[in-house]
């Protein structure tokens, strides 16, 4: 039987075992959604690529602690959070400025790395919004809307008790609603 017809638990057994091929089966089947969510936090796609093949480093190289308690997928998702979350919050330590702001107009056909396609235009907006939001705001409506993760989940990842979460929450809600609005 080949490795692309395994399900996923009987290609960790292999992957623990140190079996090359059942790590790559399960990087090819899991790559682009871990690249999506890091994409979605740090909104650079090298810094996005790197942060996922990293987090399947770590995720190959601790999978002795994969209990599954939780799907492998929600929790290879958890380690590409945290490590883009890492990541983000070093990078925010940092303001740079790349020549496309330097330049008197945009030429990159791009909306914040979101591919153009006009078939989500609200989709789009929606996403155009969130990203005007302060940084806290983003990040916790991402983790909420997009990942899908509940309130103690988000409390977990982000290091904040419940009531902060859902205040922070609630304001990211507004000022979303507010600029969602103003594009109307």
């Amino acid at each position: 039987m080949s490795l692309t017809n395994q399900n996923i638990n009987a290609l960790l057994v292999l992957c623990k075992q140190g079996n090359q091929l059942a790590q790559l089966e399960v990087y090819n089947r899991y790559q682009q959604a871990m690249f999506n969510v890091s994409l979605r936090i740090v909104k650079d796609s090298a810094e996005a690529e790197d942060i996922m093949q990293e987090s399947f480093i770590t995720a190959f190289s601790k999978l002795d602690s994969f209990k599954g308690d939780a799907t492998f997928g929600a929790w290879l998702k958890r380690i590409v959070i945290n490590n883009s979350l890492t990541q983000y919050r070093k990078s925010s330590r940092y303001v740079m400025v790349s020549d496309e702001f330097l330049s008197e107009e945009d030429n990159t056909g791009e909306m914040n790395g979101y591919d153009e396609d006009y078939s989500g235009v609200q989709v789009k907006k929606l996403l155009s919004c969130m990203d005007e939001l302060h940084d806290s705001y983003h990040r916790i409506l991402n983790l909420h809307f997009i990942e899908g993760y509940d309130y103690e989940e988000i409390c977990e990842i982000m290091d904040i008790s419940y009531a902060n979460c859902r205040t922070l929450i609630s304001r990211a809600k507004d000022s979303l609603r507010k600029k969602l609005t103003q594009e109307l």
